[in-house]
């Protein structure tokens, strides 16, 4: 009976001190870089189609760590939500390296060349996490 209660007295030690190592570890300053998109003919299903597929072919570029594609949510309407929009597209990278890399990799040129004849409008929100 001892042993055992050493044994889960130690466990538990090692439980709390590796939390505590997680914890004091620096997190990561994630840089996100969301887009928002209008379409210059909002109506057209294909128009839009075409750009999602297009968004989807930049997760190919490495340094994208996570991207999301998205279209407009049916959530409650406030006047602090813009709902003008018609595709947005949300990348993750480690840093602002990262996201130099894929400004300027050949898929990211392709997909402006391919598909920017869809959109009226862009609008890009840089953020670095805190």
């Amino acid at each position: 009976m001892m042993i055992r209660r050493r044994f889960i007295g130690s466990a538990a030690l090692f439980g709390i001190a590796g939390i505590m190592g997680f914890a004091s570890r620096p997190k990561k300053k994630v840089l996100l870089h969301h887009v928002f998109f209008w379409l210059k003919n909002p109506q057209s299903e294909a128009d839009k189609q075409q750009l999602i597929s297009g968004l989807k072919t930049l997760s190919a570029i490495p340094t994208i760590r996570q991207i999301h594609v998205g279209v407009l949510a049916s959530t409650e309407k406030r006047e602090v939500v813009d709902t003008s929009w018609d595709v947005s597209e949300l990348m993750f990278f480690d840093d602002e390296a990262g996201q130099k890399v894929y400004q300027d990799h050949p898929i990211h040129q392709d997909f402006i060349k391919n598909c920017s004849h869809l959109w009226e409008k862009v609008v890009v929100y840089d953020a670095l996490d805190v």
